[in-house]
């Protein structure tokens, strides 16, 4: 007798396969940091990321290419976001990468108070070109926040028999390494958003001294969240570790670079030097641990 998943089994393991074909399209870094999570918790992690990229897709340029208004586009997000919703509701979504987050939402205790903020940074994108500090605050906690808060409901809820919310301190580090991360990727795309998009993220940050301002903020949330990685469980600790080195060496390399340089990047060599220096259990750079 075969041994072979069918039904709903097949269904959702072909879903967790397309979301982790996202990741691995779409994000080495992420992808890196995402193969050296335990099985426990790497598919729900995929299925998040894959989630948050196809509703970042439709606001950042290929639903435009494709020939969708910016009406169209904020209809197909506002019907991800109801699929979204039906998917966790009723446990099954005929989008394999909803119906794979909606999986891992219905186990991990992703709820509502996470996926509306999210749905709400990424209309903004529609109908926002220029932020200022405070909408940047807003912003960010919905774009990215809330994704750091969704991978450590992951980390501490995958496999178990009912999700718990997590200590105060974690979702502190969660909150502030997910900004660290929006952040980065704001300076480093800092000419693109503007030219393609038309969109300033960070209220001028090309000025020298605003550009220095938002690194400074960029290392203060990089050692707030070092500081926690360590409690994360064991199964996760090195993935997490990794994204934090390889987003801490983006920093630096941001910091010695003049405004409007070369997309800076991470050499692959580097890359794996950081992630093998995680496997041997080394804490994250700038930990006091």
């Amino acid at each position: 007798m075969s041994d072979a998943p069918t039904g709903l089994e097949l269904y959702s393991q072909t879903a967790d396969d397309a979301a982790a074909a996202v990741i691995n399209r779409y994000s080495t870094s992420f992808g890196i940091a995402a193969r050296l999570l335990g099985p426990r918790p790497r598919p729900h992690v995929r299925n998040i990321y894959a989630l948050v990229r196809v509703a970042d897709e439709i606001v950042d340029g290929p639903a435009h290419d494709a020939g969708l208004s910016p009406e169209r586009e904020r209809a197909v997000l506002d019907g991800l976001e109801n699929e979204v919703r039906d998917a966790i509701a009723t446990g099954f979504s005929a989008n394999l990468v909803v119906h794979a987050f909606a999986r891992t939402a219905r186990e991990c205790g992703i709820t509502d108070e996470l996926i509306a903020p999210f749905f709400a940074s990424m209309r903004t994108d529609l109908d926002t070109a220029e932020h200022d500090d405070l909408s940047h605050d807003a912003y960010v906690y919905g774009s990215a926040e809330v994704v750091g808060l969704m991978c450590l409901q992951v980390f501490l809820n995958a496999g178990m028999s009912a999700p718990a919310r997590p200590a105060a301190d974690l979702v502190d580090g969660a909150r502030r390494l997910g900004a660290a991360f929006q952040d980065v990727n704001f300076l480093r795309d800092l000419a693109d958003d503007a030219d393609r998009l038309g969109r300033d993220y960070l209220d001028g940050a090309a000025d020298d001294e605003r550009r220095v301002a938002v690194l400074d903020r960029i290392d203060a949330d990089l050692a707030a969240a070092a500081s926690v990685i360590p409690h994360l469980p064991p199964d996760c600790r090195a993935a997490v570790t990794t994204a934090h080195d390889l987003f801490a060496e983006l920093s630096r390399r941001l910091r010695s670079s003049p405004a409007g340089a070369p997309r800076v990047r991470v050499p692959d060599g580097v890359k794996a030097t950081l992630a093998a220096r995680a496997l041997l259990g080394r804490p994250p750079k700038g930990s006091r641990s």
